[in-house]
């Protein structure tokens, strides 16, 4: 699932108009800052708006080559922990955001899930999601590949809402927390 492909656009976490309350620099040499999150590999990003322009909370901007309305350039990656408490609480939001925008993209990985290993497949690395419930999915994607989140909820039976799962796994890859990353891009 992971592409490594460059981002093109980033959902705005949060907004700094003096950039970081710990930086000593004098305000009137401050910059702002924006913290993203990059909407085709979820990458975490600073970025550096132009002069005058300021940016919402889950505002979409246009982070790639060609030329840019609303940012002047990318600082580059931050790690989780440097996301602040604004940013973080936007996160998920953002992530939904991307699902919706992206659904076929994610109903996709549901559709050409492969094991892991012999003992493991690679849907029982999403949360709430067992053996049972991953072969039911394995069945039924055979009958049919599933067109949409709600078309996966309707067809595997007491499977947990495929989108929430799905932005949960995200985050939890955002944070650190997983060994393997099916929807991050951590190069």
């Amino acid at each position: 699932m992971n592409q490594s492909r460059k981002e093109e656009a980033a959902l705005v976490l949060d907004f700094l108009l003096n950039g970081y309350a710990s930086d000593r620099t004098p305000i009137h040499l401050k910059t702002s800052i924006a913290q993203a999150l990059g909407t085709s590999n979820f990458t975490i990003l600073e970025l550096v708006p132009k002069k005058g322009i300021y940016l919402q909370p889950l505002e979409k901007v246009y982070i790639g080559e060609a030329k840019r309305d609303k940012v002047h350039h990318i600082n580059g990656r931050i790690p989780f922990e440097k996301l602040s408490s604004t940013a973080k609480a936007e996160l998920e939001h953002a992530v939904k955001e991307i699902l919706i925008d992206q659904e076929e993209r994610f109903v996709e990985f549901f559709n050409k899930a492969q094991p892991l290993n012999t003992r493991m497949h690679i849907l029982e690395l999403l949360p709430g999601l067992g053996k049972k419930h991953m072969k039911e999915i394995v069945e039924q994607r055979v009958e049919a590949p599933f067109k949409s989140f709600a078309d996966i909820k309707e067809r595997v039976k007491l499977m947990p809402d495929p989108e929430k799962v799905v932005i949960k796994r995200i985050v939890q890859e955002l944070q650190g927390q997983e060994k393997h990353f099916l929807f991050v891009n951590r190069q």
